[in-house]
């Protein structure tokens, strides 16, 4: 190892035997830093790297690189947009030999995140030639199953992959790499049940990577029990608060749609992203907005697989100007030069506003966030304040808006639409306890088979 690289300490817990003694030490890694080809790879992945144009690596990368190559287990806590794919997928790349079956799996929440790491690790493998696949629900299995013959790389959701271990239709016995994405989103979920039966289908000895934008003390238990003596590795949060500006409206409830036609309609940005708590709220923000002339697409998980990607690839291309969406947009998918953030409803939990937000502000780039508050946002509102109570959200008064009549969406599913995915609906309320609580824990199950 070279001597005259920087010095950079990592932090680690050593796991003993013993449950009343816990020690904690440091670990001393000289990490290659400044430029990409500093690092220890083979010339088939710099030549990828090269070719796609990224020349110093991000905090993150730094960071878990060189101890990925290493072989060590790898507890990171990053950010979307951090560049963490790109971490683990040089490591895989580095890694993985062509043609000796499936030696890499990544679990990852949601369709669009898998597809999004399948495409850059397929960039990344280009000279090596790895087979790499995408394997989630929503799409025949068929040929899912033919594929998995052959693949060397899969990034599957926990639900479509646990299908293919019941079915015996993968072959997990040489994974030698296992990365969990999102960690914290997957728990979120549900997905703990399926993740554990995926992890104690491959090899016990094997290298585990959990990456993770937050890190609570379920993942620490979690880490516990399958990570191998972790480097823990931390990346800097993605909001810049130099760049970063924060207001928020406080109108009437019955203004509020009206409000935000009234800023779409003086807005100049090309990249906006409008956040809802509700697929009903989606749909019916998207309606309205097409009858007052502005063109905005909906994207959540009641729509089909083809359709979702389609918005998505339309949006990231400037096809789509307005993408109106729930929070399965928040995390983990990659959209760049997003320069204005609306929330038309504040969420519930403080963390999945940090992620909303964080789709903004990013490269040195300044970014705008719109909150528009009415009654029932108050709570939510507070909470957010509270627990970041760095943030600074300045009130702003409303300007004189004309009142839109809002049409409201017809019953039934609309085209394109998955009816039975019911991730990210409001919950119903009953009066029945004992029938809510059994129709939640089958629409649950139903829901994770179908990721």
């Amino acid at each position: 190892m070279n001597k005259h690289l920087p010095l950079v300490v990592i932090f680690s817990k050593c796991r003993c035997n013993s449950i009343t003694h816990k020690h904690t030490y440091n670990t001393q890694i000289r990490i290659k830093m400044i430029t990409f080809d500093k690092f220890d790879f083979c010339d088939d992945l710099h030549r990828s790297i090269t070719k796609l144009g990224f020349k110093n690596p991000t905090k993150i990368q730094e960071l878990s690189i060189p101890p990925i190559l290493e072989g060590k287990d790898i507890l990171g806590e990053s950010a979307t947009g951090s560049g963490k794919t790109l971490a683990f997928g040089c490591g895989i790349v580095e890694k993985v030999v062509p043609k000796q079956g499936l030696q890499a799996l990544i679990i990852t929440p949601t369709r669009e995140l898998a597809e999004q790491v399948k495409e850059s690790i397929s960039m990344l493998a280009q000279g090596k030639q790895l087979r790499v696949l995408a394997v989630y629900g929503g799409t025949a299995i068929n040929s899912q199953i033919k594929a998995l013959r052959h693949a060397e790389v899969v990034i599957a959701t926990p639900g479509r992959f646990n299908d293919h271990l019941q079915r015996g239709t993968v072959n997990t016995s040489k994974i030698s790499m296992f990365v969990l994405d999102e960690v914290d989103r997957m728990l979120d979920m549900g997905f703990i049940a399926d993740i554990e039966k995926i992890m104690k289908s491959c090899p016990q000895k094997k290298q585990v990577l959990f990456f993770s934008a937050t890190i609570p003390p379920q993942i620490e238990k979690l880490s516990k029990k399958y990570l191998d003596n972790p480097i823990k590795v931390f990346a800097e949060k993605q909001v810049d608060q130099t760049k970063l500006k924060q207001i928020y409206y406080d109108i009437p409830r019955a203004l509020k749609l009206s409000m935000l036609v009234h800023l779409l309609k003086n807005e100049t940005s090309n990249m906006i992203m409008i956040f809802c708590n509700t697929r009903r709220n989606t749909d019916l923000i998207v309606k309205n907005l097409k009858l007052n002339d502005i063109n905005a697409e909906a994207l959540h998980g009641g729509y089909s697989q083809n359709h979702r990607t389609k918005t998505i690839n339309d949006f990231k291309k400037g096809r789509k100007k307005i993408l109106v969406c729930t929070d399965v947009a928040a995390r983990g998918i990659d959209i760049k030069n997003i320069s204005h953030i609306y929330n038309y409803d504040l969420p519930s939990d403080s963390t999945d506003y940090v992620h909303r937000i964080g789709r903004t502000a990013r490269a040195g780039e300044e970014g705008i966030v719109i909150n528009i508050l009415c009654d029932y946002d108050y709570d939510n509102f507070s909470k957010i304040l509270k627990e970041h109570s760095s943030f600074s959200i300045k009130k702003v008064k409303p300007p004189v808006v004309e009142k839109i009549k809002i049409q409201r969406e017809s019953p039934g599913p609309s085209r394109g639409k998955n009816p039975r995915s019911r991730r990210d609906a409001p919950k119903r309320r009953s009066s029945n306890n004992s029938n809510r609580s059994s129709n939640n824990n089958r629409s649950s199950n139903n829901n994770r088979r179908r990721r």
